[in-house]
Order: structure tokens, then sequence, then C-alpha cells
């Protein structure tokens, strides 16, 4: 693979034009790397990347990582003094990325500002330590080897040894990247992060700010982080092989899901973050007074508009216990709480157009089965149905749907239910085994789905222990 630098049509792109693109830089084994090579995207919202030099995307097998021996409690001071250095934005390079984010996020400037003030709480020793004890039981195992006690008197001893990723990023939350820039470290192992095109610079930002704070570090050494147009058979089929990584480490959509897929065989193996949705379970506690009503709408109102429901936590579907007027009560109280600005919400969201909004239309001419309350402005839209809809409520739309049981409504959950959310949380407790059966991951009281806590599992498996490679000395 010596000498593979890409650019230019090659990769999906075409010579720069002067003065228009969003430029971006990477990150390529601790180095900040620029120039406007490559211009991607559509007209009136195009960017420009540096060429791909694919021999520094890959660190060799026959070298160990640099960060390998380094001793986790230094890659843990090194993260949480990153994490200061992100929260003083002391180098200006969140706001520089924020400012370049604004041009290609979906998501509006607001939301990514209070999203970019708080990423450096992923970086907080107690959640990094956290992880670490409960995933993989202490960092003794991450700094040396675990001895254990087999049958028969016999005794072994384990390691986590330093894996060598690769990430497919998303972009529909900043802090996908810091998460991932965290585990990645704590691993001691390579990664090379591809950056999503809806969130090209958080990744950079945050190891730019670590390389300023520790320039030549091995941890920063241990990290690219690049853009490709995905599934560029040209870039993917060369880098995403066994000799180079032992993982790929893959978020996103079913295309991205399905398209790594296959380049998965023996010694690459695939670590899938898969799409899911979210749902919440109303009970009828919720109608017993105006003040339970008010409460609950407010909590799923906050779950359903978390990163205006671009993230997989929030809620789309929402599943109320009893008559049809109960029902209605819920829904026209959650559509007046939809249209407020939140920690990681705006008031207003996309608006509605298209064949989306003529089949809403023709829901609105279907009273007494339907009934619709919001507009189209992006403030938020709720749709009572006897069944849920067919179609994927986006941005700001809710699917409310009056059940007989909560545990009438344990049958719209299923494998690809991340998280529900349960009103009154004391309900949990009936509910959690059938839904953990069905498939879900998540169950979390009402207006708590977004802001994963660290150390828990995560869709489903403890995602630092996954990372690993697991050795065994018998």
């Amino acid at each position: 693979m010596s000498g593979a630098v890409l650019s230019g049509p090659g990769t999906g792109g075409e010579t720069v034009r002067a003065g228009g693109p969003v430029p971006v830089v990477h990150v390529v084994q601790g180095v900040v790397v620029q120039g406007a090579h490559i211009v991607h995207g559509r007209a009136g919202s195009e960017f420009a990347t540096p060429a791909l030099d694919l021999d520094r995307l890959v660190w060799p097998r026959a070298e160990p990582g640099p960060a390998f021996d380094v001793p986790v409690a230094e890659i843990v001071d090194l993260l949480v003094e990153t994490g200061e250095r992100l929260k003083a934005d002391t180098d200006g390079l969140l706001a520089e990325a924020l400012e370049h984010m604004v041009e290609v996020s979906p998501l509006p400037r607001e939301v990514l500002e209070r999203a970019y003030a708080l990423l450096w709480r992923s970086f907080q020793r107690p959640q990094i330590q956290v992880q670490i004890d409960n995933e993989l039981g202490g960092s003794d195992v991450l700094d040396g080897w675990r001895e254990v006690s087999l049958p028969g008197g016999r005794v072994g001893s384990i390691r986590a040894f330093p894996p060598r990723l690769v990430h497919i990023l998303a972009g529909n939350a900043p802090g996908v990247a810091a998460m991932s820039i965290v585990r990645g470290a704590l691993t001691k192992g390579v990664n090379l992060l591809k950056l999503p095109s809806n969130d090209l610079f958080t990744a950079t930002a945050i190891l730019r700010t670590m390389l300023a704070l520790a320039p030549g570090h091995p941890v920063v050494r241990s990290f690219s982080a690049a853009y490709w147009r995905g599934g560029d058979e040209s870039v993917e089929s060369t880098i995403f092989r066994a000799q180079f990584f032992d993982k790929l480490v893959a978020w996103g959509g079913e295309a991205t899901i399905r398209g790594a897929l296959k380049y998965v065989g023996p010694g690459f193996e695939l670590v899938s973050f898969d799409p899911k949705s979210s749902i919440s379970f109303v009970g009828r506690e919720a109608l017993a007074s105006d003040t339970a009503l008010e409460e609950a709408a407010e909590a799923a109102a906050a779950d359903a508009t978390f990163f205006n429901q671009a993230a997989c936590v929030a809620s789309r579907f929402q599943f109320v216990e009893g008559t049809v007027e109960n029902a209605d009560r819920f829904a026209a109280a959650l559509c007046e709480r939809l249209g407020v600005a939140r920690e990681f919400s705006s008031a207003g969201g996309p608006k509605i157009g298209g064949e989306l909004r003529e089949e809403i239309e023709v829901l609105r001419e279907l009273e007494d089965d339907y009934r619709v309350w919001g507009g189209y402005d992006g403030r938020g839209l709720v749709i009572r149905s006897p069944e849920p809809v067919e179609f994927h409520p986006d941005g700001k739309i809710v699917n409310v749907v009056a059940v007989p049981s909560l545990a009438d409504a344990v049958s719209y959950a299923g494998v690809a239910t991340q998280t529900v959310g349960v009103y009154p949380a004391a309900r949990k407790a009936e509910l959690r085994d059938a839904l953990a059966s069905a498939g879900v991951q998540r169950v979390v009281p009402l207006g708590g789905a977004g802001g994963m806590p660290p150390g828990l599992s995560h869709d489903g498996f403890y995602p630092l222990q996954r990372l690993m490679r697991w050795v065994n000395d018998e």
C-alpha cells in the first residue's frame, strides 16, 4: 500500500474552488493535516478535505501501538486534563469547530452550543473510572495479567490487550465523538475515526485539544481522524482488513451497518451500535390529576425532543394506558410542551413538508380514528392513532396510541427498540422483564432517556469490554 495517496475524483471529490467549501482538517497519528484537496457535498453545502494518505491511516502490526504500555492511570489523567481544557476552550478549537458545524449540521446553533459546552463532562474522572470498574472489573487487566482460578485447582491469567480499531462515527449528536475518544484511549489501542458528513469537526477539535495539551504523547499518536465518502471502496477495501485492524466499530443507520458487514471476516470483527428507536409508556396515573398530567407531559416531551429527535434515545411512539379520551388529554398536553427549548433541544425544529405533510393531512380527515395536534412549523406535532403509524415520526413528531394496559404495549417493542421511558417510574419493575424479552436494551423513568450513564451496558453489551482483545495465559 506504499504511496497510496487519494485525492480528486478517486474519492468522490473534485478540485477545490476558491472561497466556497467549508475547510475540514484531519488528524493523522497525532498530527494535524490541512489542505483543501477534495470537495464533497452538494452545491451550497460543500466542504473540502485534505488528500488521504492511506499508508498513514494504519499502524503496522509489526510494531506495538504507541500507547500499548502506558499505564491506565496516566491515560485517565490525560483525559481529565483534556476535559478541563475543553471546558475552558483554552485553544479556541471548540469555538472554531462550532462555527463550521452550524454550516453542515442539521441541528440548530443553540443546540450545538449547549452540546459543545458540555462535552467536557465525558472526560470527568468518576465517569471514566466507573467504565473501567464496571466493564472490565478494574484497571489491573489493562495494565497487566489478571490471575483467575479455574476448575480442578488450575490457575490461569487473562489480559484485556490493546486492540486496533477503526470507528465509523455517527453525527447525530456531538457526544458520540467524545464517547468514542474516551473509550478508544482507555483501550490503549490505535484508533482510526471515520468522520461523518454531518459532524466533521467535533472529533478533530477534541483530538487537537489533546494535542495542544500533550504534543507527542503516545495516546495522541494513537489516534487518526479523517473523512472519506462512506462506502468508498477505494478507501475501505484497502484499509478495512485484518492485517491492519482487529475491529470495525460502526455507528449509524441500516445502510452503514450493512456496508460494514461486507468487510467482516476472520480476524476482523464488527462491533455495531445498530440503528435504534425509542418509545414511552404512560400509565393511567398520569391522568389522575392536572399536576400528574403536566409532569408526565413534560417528561415525555423531554424524551421526544432530545437533540430535536435526532438521537436514538428520542421517543417517537408513546403508549398511553386507558381510554382514547385519556390519550387525547395526554396528547394535547404533550403538544404544548414539545415547542420548549431544553438543554439538548430547541423550541423550533425542522419544518414538516412534502409527502409527510400530505400523509398527516390525510389523517386529519379521519377523525375520530385519528386526531392531530400542532402544525408544520417545527414546534412539535402529535398524532393520536388506534395503532402506531406506518411512517417514521421525526423532527419533533410524536405518535400517541391508547392501550388497555401497559402490559399490552410491550407487543410494540422489539429488538430495534433501544429505550423505553415509563411513567410512573414505580411501574418499571412490572414491565422490565417482558421488555427485555422483547429485545429492549434500556428501561428508564419517563424523562430520563437522554444522557446514558457511563459504566452501564450500551445497546445490550459493555462497549469497553467488547472493544478489547481478550488473551489467555493458560
